[in-house]
This record gives structure tokens, C-alpha cells and sequence, in this order.
């Protein structure tokens, strides 16, 4: 049975993640995300990625069963890289991310959506990292990419704990951007993919590349990076159509954003 369900409509792909009941993470479903990725990231067609999960839950975390047979410091290392390579590899990708957490979000399904460039979940999930009640920590980029998002003391408190958030919570520590009604979820996922794929792919793909690229350097390093990215979009085409379309009091017509 497949691990991904993927589905690619009006330039944006959407990738569920699937093995029942509770989407954990296991070797097979990383390879298949693996190949799914690798897809969705050479196709030309595709702007934007949606990831979610099947059924009632995002993704539960680690397969227990597995984490179980990680008798050796290398397969416990190799097992841990090899989910930090897929994500690095999401998290740099040019084309924008958006993890639309359904359901129940844990560990290294929490781990997957801090990946992504945006967070949007239904009302009444639940979130957290409860690695430390196995013994362990998260092992798939949970310990620096959760203090990047809500800071070191708040994830320090939730990896420390382990306990879980409701989607609220997240909310209010900027774990997600938005929490709409479940029944909206999609509604809402679908208006943010539209409205990105409506954006030129040169100033798409500079804006990620600024924001990611500026959080880990000093800021007048950030501002001179930014400063040579919007320099460049000064001469493309799709800036010159855009600006021109304003003045002209029209919408504009981006290359590649037709249906």
C-alpha cells in the first residue's frame, strides 16, 4: 500500500501522507516520501506544496516498533540523518511549503511541518515533540528549528516536557500562522496555495531564499543579501509586466501561472 497520496492541480501538489491509522514514521514511509518529493521538486509544473496527512491524523510521529530495533549508535545516528536530509531538503526548497495539519501532529510529524514554510491546522489538534518520555530527543531537526520558531525558552519547555499544545496554543506561540475550523481546513490551504501560485516564480523564489537564507546570519549581512535579490528582480520580466499591469490599473499576468 502506498505511503503518499499525491494529487497536482492548478500548479499546486498536494502530498498526503499515508499509513494508517496514525501516519507514523517509519523507513518505508520516509523512502516513499523520498521518491514523492523528488517528484513533486523536479516537475516544472508544480509552484506550490501542500503536505497533510490521511485520515484522522498529520502524523503521529516515529513508529515505535521500529525506534525499538536502533540497537547501535550508528543506526540510531544513520536513522536520525537520513529524516534531517529529506527535511533540509523541504525546508531549502524554491518552491513554498505549506504543512495543513488536519489532525493529531507529533514528534517527527511535528518535526515534518517546522520543515515547511508556513503551518496552518484545524481546530482541536494537538501538537508536540514528546520525544523525552522514550528516552530520546527529536531526532529529525525538532532541537533547532523549535527554538527558531517560538524561541530557546518556550522550546526548551516543550521538548523538556514533552507535554502537548492544542492548536490554539501553537497559535498563540507562533508555532502555526493560522487555525481555522476543520471543515474550512481545505478551504483555506486552497486560497493560500491560489494566491502564491498567482505571484512571478523569480520574486517567489527570491523571497524564500532571503527568508531562509537570513536566519542563521547577522542582520546587515540579511539586509545586503536582500538588497541584491530585489536588484535582480529589478530586471525581469515578470517584474517590468507586474508594475506595468499596476499602472494600468490591471490585474497581472505572471509566466506560468495559467491553469
Amino acid at each position: 500500500m502506498p505511503h503518499q497520496f499525491l494529487t497536482i492541480a492548478h500548479h499546486v501538489a498536494r502530498i498526503s501522507l499515508h499509513n494508517p491509522p496514525a501516519n507514523v514514521v517509519n523507513s518505508a514511509l520516509l523512502a516513499e516520501l523520498e521518491r514523492t518529493w523528488n517528484e513533486v521538486e523536479q516537475d516544472p509544473y508544480v509552484r506550490v506544496v501542500l503536505i497533510t496527512g490521511s485520515g484522522r491524523f498529520f502524523c503521529a510521529g516515529a513508529d515505535i516498533h521500529e525506534l525499538t530495533h536502533l540497537n547501535t549508535i550508528h543506526a540510531g545516528t544513520e536513522f536520525s540523518q537520513r529524516g534531517q536530509t529529506l527535511l533540509n531538503r523541504i525546508e531549502r526548497s524554491d518552491k513554498p511549503v505549506l504543512a495543513v495539519i488536519n489532525g493529531t501532529c507529533l514528534g517527527g510529524g511535528l518535526e515534518l511541518a517546522l520543515a515547511c514554510h508556513m503551518r496552518i491546522a484545524a481546530d482541536g489538534v494537538l501538537l508536540g515533540l514528546p520525544e523525552i518520555r522514550l528516552g530520546l530527543i527529536p531526532g529529525f531537526g525538532g532541537t533547532q528549528r523549535l527554538p527558531r520558531v517560538v524561541g530557546p525558552s518556550k522550546a526548551a519547555e516543550l521538548i523538556l516536557t514533552g507535554r502537548t499544545l492544542t492548536a490554539e496554543e501553537a497559535l498563540a506561540i507562533g508555532l502555526v500562522s493560522r487555525v481555522v475550523p476543520a471543515q474550512q481546513l481545505w478551504t483555506e490551504a486552497d486560497a493560500l496555495g491560489s494566491l502564491m501560485t498567482a505571484n512571478g516564480i523569480p520574486a517567489t523564489q527570491a523571497a524564500l531564499h532571503a527568508i531562509r537564507g537570513g536566519i542563521d546570519i547577522p542582520l546587515a549581512e540579511g539586509l545586503a543579501r536582500e538588497a541584491e535579490l530585489f536588484g535582480h528582480l529589478c530586471v525581469t520580466k515578470e517584474m517590468k509586466a507586474a508594475t506595468q499591469a499596476f499602472l494600468d490599473k490591471r490585474q497581472p499576468r505572471m509566466a506560468g501561472t495559467e491553469a
